[in-house]
């Protein structure tokens, strides 16, 4: 999953990235509203946390703007304000959730998966493909009643997957919600980790649910093993 943080407070945004990525999550972080604005256009995210408190545009500026271009991408407005008039104009303006500084990265967290849960109507809570279920919010997976033991980053590649049963997604797609959008790196680590998946939820039960489509991507079958 892939996630924008607009803060200018450099320690702040900095913790978030740092924990954000631990927990499988592909980060980008800006320090100002003009540059959150046009990232949370040009790019698809899954969230948008969001400071009120920014340069060149306030973060009630860009949520407005945001929703009024119709982009509809969950944001969890943050602020060193406490008030409740504040929290009524973030969540009058379009905002979906309000969090008020100072917070704990778990509660950070558990915010922003409730956005990417609700994001929209279709997303369970649980995602289940066939035998195969992921719980994104305690990173349990379960095949065919065994437990599978992931990694933050397996964990990332396969929430990505499960929210998109039966889609080819192309190695760049993968790699800018999973990953950095610029991620410095060789793009073939797309491969390596869907050859670690392989490894635990393929090779063991002689199935293919994660299928390469030549030229393509890969693809997860929704409806489990073949």
């Amino acid at each position: 999953m892939r996630v924008l943080v607009a803060e200018d407070e450099h320690r702040i945004a900095d913790a978030l990235a740092k924990g954000l990525r631990a927990d499988g999550f592909a980060v980008d972080v800006v320090a100002d509203g003009a540059e959150g604005l046009w990232r949370a256009t040009e790019y698809a995210y899954d969230a948008v946390v969001l400071d009120i408190m920014l340069p060149s545009l306030s973060g009630y500026e860009v949520v407005r703007r945001l929703r009024a271009a119709e982009v509809w991408t969950p944001v969890l407005m943050l602020t060193a304000k406490d008030g409740e008039y504040d929290e009524a104009d973030a969540l009058d303006l379009g905002a979906d959730d309000y969090l008020s500084k100072p917070f704990s990265y778990v509660v950070v967290l558990a915010h922003i998966r409730a956005l990417i849960r609700r994001g929209g109507p279709t997303r369970p809570v649980v995602l289940v493909a066939g035998d195969l279920t992921f719980d994104p919010a305690t990173r349990r997976c379960r095949l065919a009643g065994t437990s599978i033991s992931l990694t933050a980053r397996e964990c990332g590649l396969l929430e990505y997957l499960m929210r998109h049963p039966d889609e080819v997604l192309s190695k760049s797609e993968i790699l800018a919600h999973v990953w950095d959008q610029n991620y410095p790196g060789d793009p073939n680590i797309v491969e390596v980790y869907i050859g670690y998946l392989r490894k635990k939820l393929d090779a063991p039960f002689s199935s293919n649910r994660i299928e390469t489509i030549r030229g393509a991507g890969y693809r997860l079958h929704g409806s489990g093993r073949r």
